[in-house]
């Protein structure tokens, strides 16, 4: 019997996080060099105090509004704090919940993350990507124990 897995087993550890009152630029910087989503927001302490997604960044961006030029994007977006626009009542997974019970907590509410939280501390994130590597490792894996028979062994 295989034993059960848990968050710690598949969250990303340590998460990339920021603070509220850093720009809105520095949200998008962070997404784009990491080819990241999600974001947790933590205050001094470490501690979890909201979410910032790539789809809050995009609703909060002025990439829609044709009569902003892109050259006066950034200076504007400037302006904006991660405290603006994060989302702050995030649902969030211990290290030790069942994994299984993280990912049905992901699919009803349509969640691309769950901050894995310890006594308040962000201590990692699980991803939908998370689970995307997982699969793909077990794939791999089975893909290496399949057993092959050499064109030559089917003779009738």
């Amino acid at each position: 019997m295989t034993p059960a897995l848990h968050v710690r087993d598949l969250m990303t550890a340590p998460a990339l996080a920021l603070r509220p009152l850093d720009d809105l630029t520095a949200a998008l910087d962070l997404m784009a060099e990491r080819h990241i989503r999600h974001i947790p927001i933590v205050d001094g302490e470490h501690d979890l105090v909201g979410l910032v997604s790539h789809r809050d960044v995009l609703r909060n961006c002025l990439t829609e509004q044709p009569d902003v030029p892109s050259f006066a994007e950034r200076p504007l977006i400037e302006k904006l704090k991660i405290r603006d626009i994060m989302t702050v009542d995030v649902e969030t997974a211990a290290p030790d919940t069942a994994l299984a019970e993280a990912a049905g907590i992901m699919l009803e509410n349509k969640f691309g993350c769950l901050p894995v939280v310890e006594g308040g501390h962000l201590v990692g994130i699980l991803t939908e990507s998370d689970f995307v590597r997982f699969v793909a490792g077990l794939a791999a894996d089975a893909a290496s124990r399949a057993v092959s028979i050499p064109a030559s062994g089917l003779r009738r």
